[in-house]
């Protein structure tokens, strides 16, 4: 080739400088794969060098309070990463596998302690800065160290190539050291990331809308081996190899490939507007049956098509088949792969809930919000949390618009008042008991203290609003901006970064904080009284060729609840500036006009 390929390789976790053998097996790995892609690559044209820096953890002075509290948020990550099975109720942290420990323990330090976090960059851009490297390879705490240097620096990562593998970057508490959101690295020539679904080192699949940025599935699983973690096997997997090594060694991909590769992005190419419609009323229990939960879903569609929704856009789910599973994987379809200019709508007519949950210590000290499918029985598995929500939202493009509407109760209970139905579930005495506690002195049962509002963000004006009066840690759909960092620190993170924070949707609820919500009764059939009110509403803004703002439309809509006697109070929240927009979707564009922006 004549062109030496120079490679910067960053270990993860588990003090790699130390390690004899950890050198020469990555080489070999590398090497093995540039060649098998480029048999015209000579071993002489491949130069690979390492980052030594353990020693800056080793000698990294920390509080113990702020450490454990890392470690406490990225063991409670657990579950969310798909390694619940190493975190069972009876085993401690110091009952998980050693490599899971140091893992946890050193991925904790880093996020807890911003002068480490600087050292640790400071030292990486001395190395990559000493000459010109083609390749950064970073593997696992590696990957954190390189991905926070390039984001504060976006100019060093021109023109190379970025290989992460068994990264921690999109685990929600890694998040927190770089404010909650994850940009893409504009100025590589590509990032490649490498993801093993079966990796239990508090891993996650990076979903950020980038031309540069490409995810990698390296699935295998290690015999004996717990984590399935280990660099070299990712960088000797197959598709590797077929993607990573062939690009980086100049043999790029078959001109078939390509072909099919361009044909799949016609074919594939996603529409602007998706629409999900989830409507329950046939739960399992008799006792939880709703009524106007189905009725709301067909409005909703036929009103959104009249808004210029595609038919083939809309997809609904109901009753028996709006399963946990099933919810979550329309909600993939809606959210997964949007893109600057993309619309979506979540709608959502059924029950609400809130769960006491255990936290880290094994002790129920918070409750999360959320949506009750069919199959709910009182456990995160059967349910769909604001946690997992947040996950699927705070990473979207903030030129995207999402809209999510849901009448149910996230309060403890909406009473409706056809056949006094309710829309938020009350837990069975062994739920409700997580919650609870006796008082000796008046020999009666009491509410526990449980979820300590964040208190940057409750002391914003309308706090209340994402945390709740009551000090819930999860209220559904509210992504927690701050993430426990004080507002100064949570800025100043933002502002060196460049971002503006985790993507908040437009909420549209049928009722403020524990008040009730009626249902409305038009002929002989049910509906939800805000669902009626809020499609009512959209249809004369179209038939006036106005689009109001969010805050127009929701002040109409509890404007017509009151008129009519509903006692209930629609609540709206998002981003200021978002509210104070048109809704893009309320005016139909005519077909003629359709037609001639085609031509």
């Amino acid at each position: 080739m004549g062109k030496t390929i120079s490679i910067l390789c960053v270990h993860g976790v588990g003090h790699g400088d130390a390690d004899p053998t950890l050198r020469p097996r990555w080489e070999k790995a590398i090497r093995e794969g540039l060649t098998a892609a480029n048999p015209y690559l000579q071993e002489a044209e491949i130069d690979i060098e390492f980052l030594a820096y353990d020693a800056l953890f080793d000698d990294a002075q920390h509080s113990f309070g702020t450490y454990a509290a890392a470690l406490a948020k990225l063991i409670a990550s657990a579950a969310s990463c798909g390694i619940g099975g190493l975190f069972r109720k009876e085993r401690g942290l110091f009952d998980i596998p050693t490599e899971m420990r140091w893992t946890a323990g050193m991925v904790a330090q880093w996020i807890s302690d911003e002068k480490l976090r600087n050292r640790a960059k400071d030292l990486f851009l001395q190395k990559l800065t000493a000459r010109d490297y083609n390749v950064v390879c970073a593997h696992s705490l590696g990957s954190l160290i390189s991905y926070d240097a390039f984001l504060r620096h976006p100019e060093t990562a021109r023109g190379k190539y970025f290989v992460t593998l068994g990264s921690q970057i999109a685990n929600v508490c890694v998040r927190e050291a770089f404010a909650g959101y994850l940009k893409p690295l504009v100025h590589a020539k590509m990032w490649y990331h490498l993801y093993n679904p079966c990796d239990h080192a508090f891993t996650a699949e990076v979903s950020i809308p980038s031309p540069n940025l490409q995810e990698v599935i390296t699935r295998f699983d290690i015999p004996d081996d717990a984590l399935n973690h280990d660099a070299v096997w990712y960088l000797r997997d197959r598709n590797t190899r077929d993607t990573v090594w062939r690009n980086i060694s100049g043999a790029g991909a078959p001109e078939s490939q390509a072909r099919s590769l361009s044909a799949f992005r016609v074919v594939s190419a996603k529409p602007k507007r998706r629409a999900l419609l989830v409507g329950i009323n046939d739960y399992p229990n008799p006792a939880n049956r709703l009524d106007g939960c189905v009725n709301d879903v067909y409005l909703m569609s036929s009103v959104l098509q009249e808004c210029g929704f595609g038919p083939e856009s809309i997809r609904i789910v109901l009753n028996d088949r709006a399963t946990a599973a099933g919810i979550l994987d329309r909600l993939h379809w809606l959210l997964d792969g949007v893109k600057d200019g993309d619309e979506r709508v979540l709608f959502y007519s059924g029950h609400g809930a809130q769960m006491p949950v255990y936290g880290p210590t094994e002790e129920v000290d918070h409750l999360d919000e959320c949506l009750v499918p069919h199959d709910f029985d009182w456990s995160p598995e059967h349910a769909v949390t604001d946690k997992q929500f947040l996950e699927m939202y705070s990473q979207l493009p903030y030129d995207s618009r999402f809209v999510a509407v849901f009448d149910c109760c996230h309060s403890g209970g909406m009473t409706r008042e056809g056949g006094r139905k309710i829309r938020g579930l009350t837990p069975p005495d062994d739920i409700r008991h997580r919650a609870l506690r006796w008082n000796a002195e008046f020999q009666m049962w009491e509410d526990r203290p449980l979820a300590v509002p964040n208190r940057s963000l409750s002391e914003e004006k309308d706090g209340v609003n994402y945390v709740g009066s009551g000090g819930d840690t999860y209220r559904f759909g509210r992504a927690v901006s701050l993430r426990g960092l004080p507002r100064s620190r949570y800025d100043a993170v933002r502002r060196a970064i460049g971002h503006h924070g985790p993507y908040l949707p437009v909420i549209l609820e049928a009722c403020q904080e524990g008040e009730p919500s009626y249902e409305y009764h038009h002929g002989a059939q049910s509906y939800g009284a805000f669902t009626f009110s809020l499609a009512a509403e959209l249809r004369a803004s179209r038939n006036r060729n106005r689009n109001p703002t969010f805050i127009e439309l929701m002040s109409k809509v509890r404007s017509r609840l009151k008129t009519l006697k509903f006692e209930q109070t629609p609540n709206l929240v998002g981003a200021k500036a978002i509210l104070g927009q048109q809704i893009p979707w309320t005016r139909k564009t005519s077909t003629v006009q359709t037609r001639r922006s085609r031509q």
